[in-house]
């Protein structure tokens, strides 16, 4: 048995959750401790966190690790999400966390965070699986931000994130000079805005007949007084809307009596029920389900996953390529030839195992450079390299962190154009080791792959690639003439000979 406990520096709250975890009997939540410091309404707005916010946050957390001590856990992850992530100097308050408290925090980028908050719903076993069997949105809402992922066929097809979170839609009310009674007409609007075009680029043609809500405001109450006892968490959206006519129609002080939450949360949870009624009017939804997870749930989650103390009931990694493909079909990839480097790009880079070094994450990555390779087409075709970056750069692969997102899209730009052996990451610095060597060597592999279909007529079939004497022996079948393939091969060949010190040279077999 092992105790862990699970931090997340939130928004708006700061939660802290022991676990025990086992084999026989999986994760058991022991206990659970929440604070409430607003970080976000100051970080959105300046960039900053304060010294006497910063003071505040360092109190907790030396609390938090007296709790964690109390209970001799074993190990611990502490994770920061927007309000950390938006400042502009977090490394010097980061570090300062560390020598007051002891506690290092990592800042989680948007992609990683909602990754985890989906793991935590899918912790949820059967409940999970059964509700995402229909078209289902999971609306996952944050102080700065939410997330809109799209479930189709149970596979996660889509994901979208938008800057509506509850603490920055509270702080644009508070700029605009009217009156409260005039907020949901606002809020309306500002939700409206936006979730239109969420609605055109990815619900064209598709049935959503479920919601699932992941929040810190309204999750709560719709399981404890929104839903009934033999279907908690549940509850139609017509009898969600009568609840918002309430919410509506009253004073904070009113709503936090009725309700039985402190006054300060009632503007947030009205925020939060707008959200979720413009989500369910824009889809047509019937059913609202609120799991009542948390991040931390989703941290816990991931750690008995990685230990093997939980048995693996749903294929992350398969939801993070069906985003892929979904991305790819937006800007009009090939599909067929998207399968087809993936394949050979796959096949290379399991007969190098034990020259590259790399492991199943740098795999993944792979893949999803052979599915977005040619993305960048769609601006242009004469700056695909860089249309390509940019694209890629733009747009958020659910689970994937900032950092893994550049090593993708530089490996797609450097497939179109000659490797930059100086190159700097997006911020300008200089790029870190690690990620410049991995970017080097999935490149070559994936501009190799794509010399082998040059003429984007899957002429090569059957490829087998096997690593003999220094070099790499790719034999094909090929019934058509390889001629353009073989030509235009030597000049990718060199490259890959450079970054792996081994020849590819190619062994024709002639398909019967």
């Amino acid at each position: 048995m092992k105790t862990f406990a699970a931090i997340d520096v939130g928004s708006y709250e700061q939660t802290l959750k022991i676990f025990t975890m086992a084999k026989s009997y999986g994760i058991r939540e022991v206990d659970c401790v929440s604070n409430r410091l607003d970080l976000g309404s100051s970080t959105y707005g300046t960039g900053k966190l304060g010294h006497e916010k910063l003071e505040e946050l360092c109190g907790v957390l030396r609390e938090f690790v007296s709790i964690m001590n109390g209970y001799r856990t074993e190990e611990y992850k502490a994770y920061g999400t927007s309000a950390i992530r938006e400042i502009s100097n977090k490394d010097l308050v980061l570090d300062q966390i560390a020598q007051r408290t002891g506690v290092q925090i990592e800042v989680l980028s948007n992609s990683e965070q909602r990754f985890l908050d989906y793991k935590s719903i899918a912790s949820k076993g059967e409940g999970f699986a059964k509700i995402i069997e229909k078209g289902t949105l999971v609306v996952d809402i944050g102080g700065g931000s939410i997330q809109l992922s799209l479930f189709d066929k149970d596979k996660l097809s889509a994901s979208c994130n938008l800057r509506l979170g509850v603490l920055r839609l509270q702080e644009k009310l508070k700029r605009i000079n009217v009156r409260p009674s005039r907020y949901p007409e606002l809020l309306e609007e500002l939700l409206m805005a936006q979730l239109s075009v969420f609605r055109k680029m990815y619900l064209k043609d598709r049935t959503i007949e479920n919601i699932i809500v992941v929040d810190d405001y309204i999750s709560a109450l719709i399981r404890r007084r929104l839903s009934s006892d033999q279907n908690a968490g549940y509850v139609d959206c017509a009898s969600f809307f009568t609840f918002l006519d309430f919410v509506n129609g009253h004073t904070d002080e009113e709503i936090a009596g009725r309700y039985d939450l402190p006054e300060e949360k009632a503007p947030l949870l009205r925020i939060a029920s707008a959200i979720v009624k413009q989500v369910a009017v824009l889809t047509e939804a019937r059913l609202i389900w609120a799991p009542g997870v948390t991040l931390c749930d989703g941290i816990a989650y991931e750690y008995a996953e990685k230990h093997k103390l939980i048995p693996q009931t749903h294929d992350f990694e398969q939801d993070i390529i069906t985003c892929a493909r979904g991305i790819s079909k937006r800007y009009m990839g090939s599909k067929r030839r998207a399968e087809t480097l993936e394949k050979i790009a796959l096949t290379i880079f399991d007969s190098m195992k034990k020259v590259h070094g790399m492991g199943s994450r740098e795999r993944l990555l792979l893949r999803i450079a052979t599915l977005l390779h040619d993305c960048g087409k769609y601006i242009s075709m004469l700056s695909l390299a860089e249309c390509s970056y940019a694209i890629i750069m733009a747009t958020e692969i659910i689970g994937l962190s900032h950092k893994e997102r550049e090593i993708v899209a530089n490996v797609v730009k450097f497939n179109h154009m000659d490797f930059d052996y100086e190159m700097e990451n997006e911020q300008g610095g200089a790029m870190d080791r690690d990620e410049y060597l991995t970017i080097a060597k999935l490149a070559a592999i994936l501009r190799l792959a794509n010399a082998l279909d040059r003429s984007h007529k899957q002429r090569c079939k059957d490829i087998k690639a096997v690593l003999k004497e220094g070099q790499l022996v790719l034999t094909v079948s090929a019934v058509e003439d390889i001629t353009l393939e073989k030509g235009l091969f030597d000049r990718r060949a060199d490259f890959f000979e450079e970054v792996y010190n081994v020849r590819p040279v190619i062994r024709q077999r002639r398909a019967l």
